[in-house]
Order: C-alpha cells, then structure tokens, then sequence
C-alpha cells in the first residue's frame, strides 16, 4: 500500500485491492478512512519512533506479574 501510495495511486485506487484478513470483517474491503487511519498511523511512528518505543515500555512495565514467572524473566 506505502509503495503504491509513493507512486501516485490515490487511496481511492487502492482500496478494491485490499483485503482484511482478519475479524469480523474477514475477506471485505477496508474502508477509505481505514486506510487514511492506517497512513495516519504509520506516519507517526515513522516521525516519533522513540515515543513509540517509550509507550511500548510504559506499558510493560503497568502490566501485572504473574507469581508464577521468575522476577529475571522477560
């Protein structure tokens, strides 16, 4: 989809080939604001990596323990 964005395509070109894989929606099209979403998205983590990394991280570390893992356990 990047690639074929960078080469001119309009979302709007794109979006017949696209399939959702997954949930509810299986075997459909995505919708166009799914995409500007999904573009949207990736944009972002593209500009900001390190703040993705840190809310990765954030998030981890709000995650409980299980009693049953070692305290050295990933």
């Amino acid at each position: 989809m990047l690639r074929r964005r960078t080469g001119g395509e309009s979302v709007e070109q794109i979006q017949p080939d696209l399939i959702i894989s997954t949930g509810k929606r299986k075997g459909r099209n995505p919708s166009v604001a799914s995409i500007y979403r999904a573009l949207a998205e990736h944009a972002k983590r593209e500009a900001y990596p390190e703040a993705v990394e840190q809310a990765h991280a954030d998030f981890a570390a709000l995650q409980p323990r299980s009693p049953w893992t070692s305290p050295h356990s990933p």
